[in-house]
């Protein structure tokens, strides 16, 4: 009997490890091939489940290939993979039956994770220590509330929230609905904000979490997952450079996702040590603890042995085992386990990786001469731009399926990014049969972003577009990639605004720049505050105007004890900082940096006040939602 499509769901929602809701061709063939199906077999069931060849395979998509192959062949290796899968998640029940899977492994983890982190705050000793036990639900109750979400927040990037906003219950006492929304949605706006991804996840999934704890476990998954790897980048560990390939430069090394830095970085180790083994992946070809073993000890040869090698390889647990009494040795506190690395688990995996990282290197620290030209190079880095940064942040949230910008201007070079953002924003513009999906060649690039830049200068965008052509994207020139980016970050920022203003449910006439700072300075005024001249308003960097707008939300959210007149820079930024908090925690998304509001960067001042807009015109306002 072939498996169900029940059991295949779950095989699909357990290597949806980012939860976007589709899974690659990549991924797939790894699942398929880690239980013993051959080349030939991978190949038909990926044909089938990838008809369109996007590289997206959606749920129907992948149960469709799986319960084709199934019954065609009777394969024991699916209902393996089936089994397998199942057996590592456990399932609850939604509100409409459906079931929804998650791992007891994980919840055990992400709370041992947020112990070890977060156990010296007096302001959660009521919450600490969560119950890490298997199949204890205390993770989600104590999360509950946001608080402990909003802290976590500023581990990950310090001084994101100013906790001055945050509601605390008082002793013996709770918070009040209303309270714990506003404490989530400043928790789950700052996510945003930093570039955590956040998924289809709102205040109500977290307040409900122990009923499904998935959406809620998938957030917590993003936050760790950027916890440990936030510091891996060149800015951070210059001697990253040590990781570049003969005749590779560095904006190669700059255009690396994290993971794909931790996967080299693994790689290089195992070269280093005369090793013949690579991974590929922080599932399967980590589980026999080989690569552990050897990496650990070339780093660390005084505290990491090697006997785990000794022990035969289907020993995987003792193997684990012995990986974990060595990462201790390194002054590592793992908070996987043996069990996690033994059966492959992803997302655990890829976190013990990063916390080896963080703690040991094990990377030769750059000469005088090396770092003195490290850093001319680094000044043009543009991790750094803070136009970049929000445009970049922004994209990250458009709930596109597969999509991740990590560098604005090497990700976009080859136009599918672009064209993906465009046609999330004005869905059915990119006609797809046009464009070049996985394109290799130059032409095909500079063929998809001069696609991207006919859209953009049509209907409905519109945009300016002088002297942008395609190849110029597919470059990577930085100040015309901006121009087109902050063109759609607009568009999609006042079309909201233009529909809410719409009195026939249709769409409405998007306002111009002006028309959005006549409408906050009157709500300002509305609450006793001065009006700016434009975006430009040196006056605005004391970050009162940005107060006062927040405030027309509701008055009652702002402690006027905590403005200050905004004098002196630190007095600015302490008003900045206040000003985020408390738009996020009125339900704004919010990409801006105080730094931004007491600079007066107008480009970015424009989205504050669009993001306030459209809350304030919102028929409810996301923070009155339960």
């Amino acid at each position: 009997m072939a498996a169900s499509d029940v059991d295949f769901r779950d095989v699909f929602n357990s290597m949806d490890t980012d939860g976007s809701g589709t899974l690659n061709t990549q991924e797939l063939q790894k699942a398929l091939m880690g239980v013993g199906l051959s080349a030939e077999s991978c190949k038909e069931i990926i044909a089938e489940a990838d008809k369109d060849k996007d590289d997206d395979i959606s749920l129907a998509e992948f149960i469709n290939a799986l319960s084709r192959a199934s019954k065609a062949t009777g394969s024991k290796e699916l209902k393996e993979l089936a089994k397998k899968q199942k057996a590592k998640l456990a399932q609850v029940k939604g509100k409409s039956g459906a079931l929804h899977t998650y791992s007891h492994e994980e919840v055990s983890a992400f709370a041992e994770h947020l112990n070890h982190t977060l156990g010296d705050d007096p302001d959660l000793a009521y919450l600490l220590p969560i119950d890490a036990s298997a199949g204890s639900m205390d993770l989600f109750e104590k999360a509950s509330d946001g608080v402990l979400l909003a802290k976590f927040v500023n581990m990950i990037e310090e001084n994101t929230i100013d906790c001055r906003v945050l509601n605390y219950p008082k002793k013996g006492g709770k918070l009040s609905v209303f309270q714990v929304n506003e404490n989530l949605n400043l928790a789950i706006n700052s996510c945003k904000g930093i570039g955590v991804r956040v998924v289809a996840v709102g205040a109500g999934d977290i307040t409900e979490s122990k009923k499904n704890p998935t959406l809620a476990l998938g957030l917590l998954w993003q936050m760790v997952k950027m916890h440990l790897l936030s510091g891996i980048n060149l800015k951070a560990h210059p001697e990253l450079i040590r990781l570049l390939h003969e005749g590779e430069e560095l904006s190669a090394l700059l255009a690396l996702s994290p993971e794909q830095i931790l996967l080299r970085w693994m790689n290089y180790h195992l070269e280093q040590a005369g090793h013949p083994k690579r991974i590929h992946n922080f599932s399967g070809d980590v589980k026999d603890s080989e690569a552990y073993t050897v990496v650990m000890n070339r780093i660390k040869p005084n505290h990491c042995d090697t006997s785990a090698l000794d022990i035969p390889k289907n020993k995987r647990m003792k193997r684990a085992q012995k990986v974990l009494a060595n990462a201790e040795n390194m002054g590592v506190k793992p908070f996987v386990k043996a069990k996690d690395i033994a059966t492959g688990n992803q997302k655990l995996n890829l976190a013990f990786t990063a916390d080896l990282f963080n703690h040991a290197p094990g990377l030769d620290p750059l000469e005088e001469k090396e770092l003195k030209d490290m850093i001319g190079m680094m000044d043009d880095d543009v991790g750094d731009m803070r136009e970049e940064r929000a445009f970049r942040l922004w994209a990250n949230t458009l709930g596109i399926p597969n999509f991740y910008i990590n560098n604005l201007f090497s990700d976009l070079s080859d136009g599918v990014a672009l064209l993906k953002m465009m046609d999330a924003i004005e869905p059915g513009t990119v006609k797809w049969r046009k464009v070049a999906k996985k394109p290799k060649r130059v032409f095909e690039k500079n063929d998809n972003n001069d696609y991207a830049v006919v859209l953009g200068g049509g209907k409905p965008f519109k945009f300016s577009l002088i002297g942008i052509g395609g190849a110029d994207i597919t470059r990577g020139n930085k100040k015309l990639i901006l121009a087109i980016v902050w063109q759609l970050f607009r568009h999609h920022a006042v079309k909201f605004i233009a529909n809410l203003n719409s009195s026939d449910g249709k769409q409405g006439k998007p306002p111009t720049n002006k028309e959005i700072l006549a409408q906050c300075n009157e709500w300002v005024e509305g609450v006793g505050g001065k009006r700016v001249k434009s975006f430009k308003d040196k006056n605005i960097s004391s970050g009162r105007w940005c107060i006062d707008l927040v405030k027309a939300l509701d008055p009652e959210v702002v402690n006027e004890e905590l403005v200050t007149p905004g004098n002196s820079d630190d007095d600015k930024m302490l008003n900045a900082r206040y000003a985020i908090s408390l738009a996020r925690a009125q339900g704004c998304t919010i990409f801006c940096l105080p730094e931004d509001i007491v600079e007066v960067k107008h480009k970015l001042l424009l989205t504050f006040a669009a993001a306030v807009m459209k809350v304030k015109l919102s028929p409810k306002k996301a923070y009155q939602s339960a």
